[in-house]
Order: structure tokens, then C-alpha cells, then sequence
């Protein structure tokens, strides 16, 4: 049985928010869209959640980055529940079917972008060989760190609407 937007729209906040959390661990995002029940269709719920997520600030893109493992790992700095841990593995497909030499860049790259910005490398990896996930961290490195942020906050909302849909998708 699929999750329907309607059952979600009927679901006790406690219930939705957890779904919601997998989808994007901001606080402020969940209330948002929390708030914004019913959202009555898949279109409605993504219209929702690019509303909420223009909303949110710095503090916020900073709390939905924690919520994800770096690329090439699977915890996060933040615990996620069975669903969200799922969906980062099968996002990081590409990332985990690297070769050691490649998995190495990777790891110093993770390390080198986290001294460089204060905070994990976001991106939205799914369908994302590890070799295109290493380039892009190394030519964002290159970017000024007010620039990164905003490259950085649009591939979490990207993260988040590839989730939203999942969430519609998959069996409850």
C-alpha cells in the first residue's frame, strides 16, 4: 500500500513530522509543512515544501546539512531514523561502487571542504557516479564560502523535494 498525500494530510503531527524529518531534518521546515496541511496532492505537497524551504535561513540549512552522512560514509552527525539512513545509501550508490583510490579523494575532499566552509559537503548525489561527486566538490571548493552556501541550500532543496517524492511513492 502507497502512502497517499491524503492518509499523510490525516496523520497525527507526531506521525507526519517523523515522515517529514527523513525528508529534511530542519525544524522549522517540518513546522512549515506541518502548517500547511492539507497539502492535498503531490503537487500541493512540493509546492509546500519549496514555500517552507524559501522561508528558512542560514541556521536552518545548517540543521538539514547535519542530517546527512558525508559522501562516501553512511552516519550522519545527526541520527536518522531507519527510512532517512535508507534513502542516503541508495543516493550514495555511486559514491560506495568507487575504487579505494577513488573513495581516498573523496574522504580528503569531505575533509578539506569541511575545514574550508565549517560544515559537511552537500550534494545531491543520486544518480551521481563517485568520480562526477569528487569533481563537483573540487571545483566547489573553489567557491567563496557566502557562494557555497547557496550552492550548498539549493542541493539540500533539491535532496528534499527527491524525498518528498519517495515518500509518496514508497510502500507505508
Amino acid at each position: 500500500m502507497t502512502l497517499t498525500v491524503a492518509a499523510f494530510d490525516a496523520m497525527p503531527d507526531d506521525g507526519a513530522a517523523a515522515l517529514l524529518r527523513a525528508c529534511c531534518g530542519a525544524e522549522r521546515w517540518v513546522a512549515g509543512m506541518l502548517g500547511r496541511r492539507p497539502l492535498g496532492t503531490i503537487g500541493g505537497a512540493l509546492r509546500a515544501a519549496d514555500d517552507v524551504w524559501r522561508s528558512l535561513g542560514e541556521a536552518d540549512w545548517r540543521e538539514a546539512f547535519a542530517h546527512h552522512p558525508r559522501i562516501g560514509e553512511s552516519r550522519a552527525a545527526v541520527a536518522q531514523d531507519a527510512r532517512a539512513a535508507a534513502w542516503s545509501a541508495g543516493e550514495q550508490t555511486g559514491a560506495s561502487t568507487s575504487t579505494v583510490t577513488v573513495q581516498e579523494q573523496m574522504a580528503r575532499v569531505n575533509r578539506d571542504y569541511e575545514r574550508r566552509f565549517g560544515r559537511i559537503y552537500i550534494v545531491c548525489a543520486s544518480g551521481r557516479s563517485a568520480e562526477e561527486l569528487l569533481s563537483i566538490a573540487r571545483v566547489r571548493l573553489t567557491n567563496d564560502p557566502v557562494a557555497e552556501l547557496r550552492v550548498a541550500a539549493a542541493e539540500q532543496h533539491r535532496i528534499t523535494r527527491l524525498r518528498l517524492e519517495k515518500l509518496f511513492a514508497e510502500s507505508a
